[in-house]
Formats: structure tokens, C-alpha cells, sequence
């Protein structure tokens, strides 16, 4: 054998020992993140994600938004999530009950609604002030598939006024839809979530009024884990980044109520 035949061969054998030695290179796939979630997240979740992805170089996650109720259908149809975050409890719970999920649903945060009007100064009114016939216009989200619209039904139909105010209501797909109704002046008041209403790009803009709890069912969030995702460690270490202390101060500030640190809810 040649001294450059043996040179070859002894090289050859260094990068079989080198490769062998390197770690499993983590595939793009297994780095990225789709994510599913209620459109009250809209703003508050792409914060919690951008942190998320300066902790995790080369972590990618892809944000989905709309109503919790669509949102569902389209896992159970296929759709390609790895988590799901549901603005109400039984959307989530249905994907446990079908076998679609890894483990059950986890509670994290509760949202609140607001009466919210881009142009006129609403923080004194309640629900009942909306019989007055100078509001033609005003919006929810589809309470057929949309939590946040099904409360506003409830609240509604408790203040007293459904008959008189259902012919003016306008629906939009989801919540974030609904609070663009009202940005853009194509309704009067909107009854929408608390945590759009309070992103910079908003805070500025109108008013709101808190509507009481005791007026409509909780608006309890969770998440689940898609069985597509049980292999994938990226998601559990978002959901870990998510309990702790950086993205619960990021939803409280988005007016979301933390699971084991609510306050009065009408203080």
C-alpha cells in the first residue's frame, strides 16, 4: 500500500470516528412549532413567542388564530397543529375526549369581555344602556363557534336587552374580526375581548367598560398537546416557557386572569 493510499484510508477512518461521535442533527421539522389558538391571543401570544424564540435559536413556531370552535374542527379534520389553545375549556376537552390529544386539557388563564366603542366614550355604560336606539350597529362574535360570542349572548340576554338590540347586532367570524368592526367604525360598540383592547396599538384608541363575570359564564382557556406533537420536544419546552414567570406577566398585562392568581374580578 501507498503512503497516499494509507493517508486516504486513515482519513477516511478519522471522519467515520468524528461522525460518529457528533450529536443527531435536529431536523427543521422538529425545531417548528404550528400553534392553533383563540384569536384573544392574537397579541399577547405572538409576545410570549417572540421571547420564546430568542431562548431557543433556531426554535421556530407558527401562529394560527381564530375561533376556538373553527379551530377545532380543523384538527379533528387533519389540520396540522402541534398545540391548541382554546378560548373556552369544552372545545379543548372534545379533542381529549376523541383521542386526539396527549393528555388532558390545561387551564392557564381566564379572559375577560369589554363593551369597547373606537370613537365614543363608552367606560361609563353597561350592557343594558345598549336599548338605546342611537347604537344601530353593534358587534359580537358568532356564538356559534366563537366563546367570547357565546358569552356575550349570556350577557346580554342577562342585562335584559336581547329583544331589543338582536336586529342590530353584527357578527364577526371570530373576536379579533369583531374588534375590527369597531376599529374601523362599521359598528358603533363591539363587545370583544379585554386582551385586544389593551395592546399598544389599541390601548390609545376609544374606550372600554369591563363587563361583570356574574353576567355570562367564565371564559376559562386551555391548551392541549396534538398527538403529532408527543414526539416533538420543542412543545414541551414551549409549554414550560408558558408556566413560567416571563409569559404569565405578559398575559396579565394583556388583562388575562392567571390560573392561581386571580384576583377580584370586580374590584
Amino acid at each position: 500500500m501507498t503512503l497516499t493510499a494509507m493517508r486516504n484510508r486513515l482519513l477516511r477512518v478519522l471522519l467515520v470516528l468524528l461522525c460518529a461521535a457528533m450529536p443527531p442533527a435536529i431536523s427543521a421539522t422538529d425545531a417548528t412549532l404550528s400553534i392553533a389558538a383563540a384569536s384573544d391571543l392574537q397579541f399577547a401570544l405572538k409576545q410570549v413567542v417572540r421571547d420564546f424564540e430568542a431562548q431557543e435559536p433556531g426554535a421556530r413556531v407558527h401562529l394560527v388564530f381564530g375561533s376556538s370552535g373553527k379551530l377545532s374542527t380543523q384538527i379533528r379534520q387533519g389540520a396540522p397543529f402541534d398545540l391548541f389553545f382554546s378560548a373556552d375549556l369544552s372545545y379543548a376537552q372534545a379533542l381529549v375526549d376523541q383521542g386526539l390529544t396527549v393528555g388532558g386539557v390545561h387551564p392557564y388563564a381566564t379572559g375577560r369581555l369589554v363593551l369597547w366603542s373606537a370613537r365614543e366614550n363608552v367606560s361609563t355604560l353597561t350592557l343594558a344602556d345598549l336599548g338605546a336606539e342611537r347604537y344601530a350597529r353593534i358587534a359580537i362574535a358568532n356564538p356559534r363557534h366563537a366563546p367570547y360570542g357565546q358569552r356575550a349572548a349570556e350577557a346580554i340576554r342577562a342585562s335584559g336587552v336581547w329583544e331589543a338590540i338582536q336586529d342590530r347586532l353584527v357578527y364577526g367570524e371570530n373576536v379579533s374580526q369583531t374588534a375590527q368592526f369597531v376599529r374601523s367604525g362599521n359598528a358603533q360598540v363591539g363587545i370583544v375581548a379585554l386582551s385586544l383592547v389593551l395592546d399598544p396599538a389599541l390601548e390609545d384608541i376609544g374606550s372600554h367598560a369591563l363587563i361583570p363575570q356574574t353576567l355570562h359564564q367564565p371564559l376559562e382557556q386551555g391548551h392541549v398537546l396534538l398527538r403529532r406533537a408527543a414526539s416533538k420536544p420543542v412543545a414541551q419546552r414551549f409549554l414550560r416557557h408558558l408556566e413560567g414567570p416571563a409569559a404569565r406577566a405578559i398575559l396579565a398585562a394583556y388583562g388575562f386572569e392567571i390560573q392561581g392568581r386571580q384576583e377580584d374580578a370586580e374590584r
